[in-house]
């Protein structure tokens, strides 16, 4: 839907920000991906276990290839190594529960300062609502709505459709939202919100 394709006015991204902090979670702006690349790897120390979500935001910001590789340790990786593996599939559930660092997107944010995370698996929830030791969430302007009310239509009508064709590309099958996750406040210092000021991912 293209009324959630917008980027947010300042106004509203003034608020927001206020409202993640008010929230315990940390947010900045950044002005665009390039910029946001750089902050994350500023941020990540070498050799941190990290942990990316599928994200197309950490794609579009070549985040996933580069927390994927040296000075990183890959919890990717560690998958990989076990992928087809039936007797491994508790050991790679632990491994992708409780990473360093954490690194992806949201589907929206509330102007009350709520983050939206929608999921077909649930597979990078643990890490996010609380293994990791610290979340970075890389947000692209337009993902900025209302109220929950309103980030649920954007990620019915909007998200969804999107991820759905997606997956089908990618994967060969379809999705669908199955679980949502609703961070409400935050202990500080866990979780940081980067709000680029442009639009990137759905």
């Amino acid at each position: 839907m293209a009324k959630y394709d917008q980027i947010a006015d300042e106004a509203t991204i003034t608020a927001t920000l206020k409202a993640l902090k008010e929230n315990n979670i940390e947010a900045q702006v950044a002005e665009t991906l390039a910029d946001t690349k750089k902050t994350v790897l500023e941020i990540i120390p070498a050799g941190a276990e990290v942990f990316t979500a599928t994200s197309v935001t950490l794609q579009e910001a070549g985040l996933d290839e580069a927390l994927n590789n040296s000075p990183f340790v890959s919890v990717r990786a560690k998958f990989k190594s076990l992928y087809g593996q039936p007797d491994k599939v508790v050991e790679m559930r632990r491994i992708g529960s409780a990473a360093d660092e954490a690194v992806g997107s949201v589907h929206a944010v509330t102007k009350d300062g709520h983050l939206m995370i929608a999921s077909a698996t649930g597979s990078q929830i643990p890490n996010e609502v609380y293994g990791a030791n610290h979340v970075i969430f890389i947000v692209g302007a337009q993902k900025l709505v209302a109220d929950i009310n309103d980030g649920l239509e954007r990620i019915r009508q909007h998200i969804v459709p999107l991820e759905d064709e997606r997956a089908k590309k990618v994967y060969g099958v379809g999705t669908s939202l199955n679980k949502l996750l609703i961070i409400f406040r935050e202990n500080p210092g866990r979780i940081q919100v980067i709000i680029v000021r442009q639009k990137t991912g759905f």
